[in-house]
């Protein structure tokens, strides 16, 4: 028995619009479920991507200011350490005079000088730190070499040492190249310990 041709037509139509049926919840499905995850999962993973740059990036200028943060901070501390080291010692002021005499008296024997005398001047308060100086008399010096060599080894001693008067006199005019005089030579000494020594007396 055969069918009518149209019949054959409607029965293939219908096997059509059932796959397309199919094929679009298919499709939907395929959409819903894999395609617009996928594209959910890349946004956020290309999100996580670009938060991760950034926080990398804030990390890396964190670690090169902390750099020169912390090269600040040795440039600071060696900078402490070397004035530290240029200030006298002693816990109060009479000692610390005696330390720079200490100092004065073994560059005068260096350079071939002699002291007629020497006394301690009162310290000066200057800020953090006391100004200790002492006032010293030195003998006839034949030669000025060493009298130059004195005062260049005073003024470049790691203590930091300066020379606040200097008083020369040639006492024999017939002997020009003798020279004596005077010196004050000062250093300095942190103030705060002196003051603390001085409240506890």
């Amino acid at each position: 028995m055969r069918f009518p041709s149209f019949l054959k037509k409607r029965k293939i139509s219908r096997k059509r619009t059932a796959w397309f049926i199919i094929g679009v919840v298919l499709f939907v499905l395929l959409l819903l479920f894999v395609i617009v995850p996928m594209i959910e999962k890349t946004r956020k993973m290309e999100e996580e991507i670009v938060l991760k740059k950034k926080v990398l990036l804030k990390y890396s200028e964190f670690l090169q200011r902390r750099k020169a943060i912390e090269e600040e901070l040795v440039r600071v501390q060696r900078k402490h350490e070397g004035i530290h080291q240029s200030l006298l010692t002693g816990e109060t002021p009479q000692l610390s005079a005696a330390h720079l005499q200490e100092i004065v008296k073994r560059l005068l024997e260096k350079n071939g000088m002699t002291i007629r005398g020497f006394r301690i001047l009162e310290p000066k308060d200057l800020s953090i730190y006391q100004k200790i100086s002492i006032h010293i008399d030195f003998n006839p010096v034949n030669n000025l070499l060493s009298l130059i060599q004195f005062i260049h080894d005073i003024e470049s001693n790691d203590k930091a040492l300066m020379i606040s008067e200097m008083n020369l006199l040639v006492p024999n005019p017939r002997m020009p190249s003798s020279i004596q005089g005077s010196f004050v030579i000062s250093g300095l000494v942190k103030a705060a310990k002196t003051k603390e020594k001085g409240r506890e007396r």
